[in-house]
């Protein structure tokens, strides 16, 4: 009995805690309504010292109500909420004080349970907040020192007890075990983690102790981005409400004829009130944003952070979708597979000096050479005035030589433009056959130095995944666009069915085509690297790749977290599956806010009986609404 006891005192004490305003003037409103119930056993109802208790919920709740309307309106924001700011007046200005009190109710008491759902559709993360750890395990040498998790850098080692959370990203470099990723991933099994395993945050360790070197910050860590989206989407609450209000634009007019009718027809204003007090539209007003910040948690738990919860609502909507290649449609890992030097240089000296330039950048390119040269334990040269623009290769002074990273196709422009007596000269004379792998032409004091090539392995579940997107996404225009070079862009094409290429395009050209085809149809742009930041940013729903690039992450409208067609496949069923459950609450309160409307309009339903007919509405809208943060089951069919 106690323990009963302390654990609704301790839910009451969260709740009251967490309370917004709105949840405030609701408890007021009802306390408000009891107090009224009792002193109409004592008065008769018309009495006015039975009436103060309405007048004071009037006051007390309806009056900031009502502020915020007209502040609204002020604004020229004229939203769905509008049809109760005018019942309560028009409750008022009749003397129909219950029918305004239970108007308020029904406001106050619809947002104070839109913050209770969301509150529940978040329940699991903040249940996974709850078992990370404050305290993390590093280890200096023989020693083993317990300090803040908010200390962790990277490269420190930490050792993961037994049964313990994850503190940060990282890679196991002692040990061998299982972890649980499940409350992240969405996937219900245990991973094995073994020397090289990558492990991320929030994690639990099973039976064995393991051994990890941080990667990043806590605060950079893959659960700390998911709790920043969280936040963010509960502050973002007012700004969810474009497919509401789409609904709303032509709901309120209609709502306001059929009323203003009413009392033209019957000569009774209590009508006009009856009409407008059951066509409130607060399933329009909570159950779109509940079924948004329900869907977020429910990418954020399968490692896809939504950072712009309009994209939800979008993508649905989305008939084109542009790909780019590298990192995308490919694993994003080529690898190093011939150096072809120039007569008067080596291959191991070549890969030496260009490998310690590649050190200061990220370009995937780059990570292969310095990989093959940490295989063949190439010497370091020292590096000065490092230089790397988007689409321009790279440049710096390695030990006594200027090194230039470029391309074919930037020298061939280079060589249209050079006169004719420097043409011989020109390193593009001295290029080796062009072939279908990628490759990067490099130049030692602006001569001809060598070729590097590479091969990217396509993404096994391209071919697939793009071959199931017209049946069962409606996604009937697929483009893949590059800046490599033609034969390699057109290999994948061949590979994964696409047939609208572009290839060898700067950044500016990625994003010029992007703009086209938003123009002609909402689009989805799929990318991974800084070079794709603009492009992501002009398509109507940007999806990036987030673990390489903190540029194209920010200019993304979703995150998704492991580089993975399988999770862009998942947003977009969580997307229709929001748009559909947001659709039947939002359509299903209408019809019924209709059907009770034409009872009101003929005079069978009066201001106080059409508001409580409205709460039941409310509540069915939000449970339905709910329903995106259940469990899913299976969201991806290829």
């Amino acid at each position: 009995m106690w323990t009963g006891l302390r654990r609704s005192a301790r839910w009451l004490r969260q709740n009251l805690t967490n309370a917004t305003p709105e949840t405030w003037i609701a408890a007021f409103t009802v306390a408000m309504l009891l107090l009224w119930v009792g002193l109409v056993g004592i008065w008769p109802a018309e009495h006015w010292l039975a009436v103060v208790p309405l007048w004071c919920s009037l006051v007390v709740g309806g009056l900031p109500l009502i502020v915020g309307l007209l502040r609204k309106l002020w604004q020229r924001e004229f939203g769905s909420d509008l049809l109760a700011g005018i019942s309560i007046v028009v409750a008022v200005f009749l003397g129909e004080y219950l029918a305004g009190v239970l108007v308020v109710l029904m406001l106050s008491g619809g947002a104070a349970l839109e913050s209770y759902a969301i509150r529940s559709a978040s329940s699991v993360l903040l249940a996974l907040s709850r078992r990370l750890p404050l305290v993390a395990h590093r280890r200096d040498g023989a020693n083993i020192r317990e300090i803040p998790v908010s200390e962790i850098r990277p490269g420190d080692q930490l050792l993961v007890f037994p049964h313990e959370s994850c503190p940060v990203d990282g890679v196991v470099i002692e040990g061998q075990g299982v972890m649980d990723e499940s409350y992240l991933t969405g996937e219900p099994f245990q991973v094995q983690k073994s020397l090289g395993s990558a492990v991320i945050s929030g994690a639990i360790n099973g039976e064995l102790a393991l051994v990890i070197r941080a990667e990043k910050r806590a605060a950079d860590s893959r659960y700390a981005q998911i709790m920043q989206v969280m936040k963010a989407a509960e502050q973002d609450r007012p700004h969810l409400r474009r497919l509401g209000d789409k609904l709303g634009a032509w709901y309120t007019p209609l709502a306001l004829i059929v009323a203003g009718t009413a009392w033209f027809a019957s000569g009774d204003p209590v009508r006009f009130l009856s009409v407008l007090v059951v066509a409130t539209p607060c399933p329009l007003l909570i159950a779109i944003p509940v079924a948004i910040i329900g869907s977020i948690s429910l990418a954020a738990k399968r490692a896809i952070i939504v950072r712009n919860p309009s994209s939800l609502e979008l993508a649905d909507t989305c008939r084109t979708i542009i790909f780019d290649k590298t990192g995308t449609l490919t694993y994003g890992m080529p690898n190093l597979v011939e150096i072809l030097p120039a007569p008067d240089r080596s291959a191991d000296w070549l890969l030496a000096v260009v490998a310690s330039l590649g050190r200061y950048s990220k370009h995937p390119l780059s990570a292969a050479i310095v990989r093959a040269s940490e295989e063949r334990k190439a010497a370091w040269f020292p590096v000065s005035q490092v230089s790397e623009k988007p689409g321009a290769g790279m440049t710096g002074q390695v030990g006594s030589h200027l090194i230039q990273i470029t391309s074919r196709r930037k020298l061939q422009l280079a060589a249209s433009v050079a006169s004719p007596s420097t043409t011989e000269e020109h390193p593009l004379a001295m290029l080796p056959p062009e072939t279908t792998g990628l490759e990067c032409v490099v130049l030692v004091d602006g001569r001809y130095g060598g070729t590097f090539q590479f091969r990217d392995t396509p993404r096994s579940e391209g071919g697939p995944f793009i071959q199931h997107l017209l049946p069962r996404h409606r996604i009937n225009r697929t483009l893949l666009v590059s800046g490599d070079r033609d034969s390699e862009v057109q290999y994948l094409a061949r590979q994964t069915g696409i047939k609208l290429v572009f290839s060898s395009q700067s950044p500016e050209q990625k994003l010029a085509i992007v703009r086209e085809e938003t123009k002609r149809s909402p689009t989805i742009f799929v990318g991974d690297g800084i070079n794709d930041a603009p492009a992501l940013t002009a398509a109507t729903v940007g999806i990036a790749f987030g673990q390489h690039s903190d540029v194209t992450s920010q200019a993304a409208d979703v995150v998704v977290l492991d580089c993975s067609l399988q999770k862009v496949d998942e947003f977009l069923h969580i997307s229709g599956r929001m748009r559909q459950i947001a659709l039947q609450s939002a359509l299903g309160g209408i019809g019924l806010s209709l059907l009770a409307m034409g009872f009101a309009f003929g005079g069978y339903l009066n201001p106080v009986w059409g508001a409580m007919f409205q709460e039941l509405i409310d509540v069915f809208a939000v449970l339905n609404a709910l329903r995106v943060a259940w469990p899913a089951g299976e969201l991806r069919d290829f």
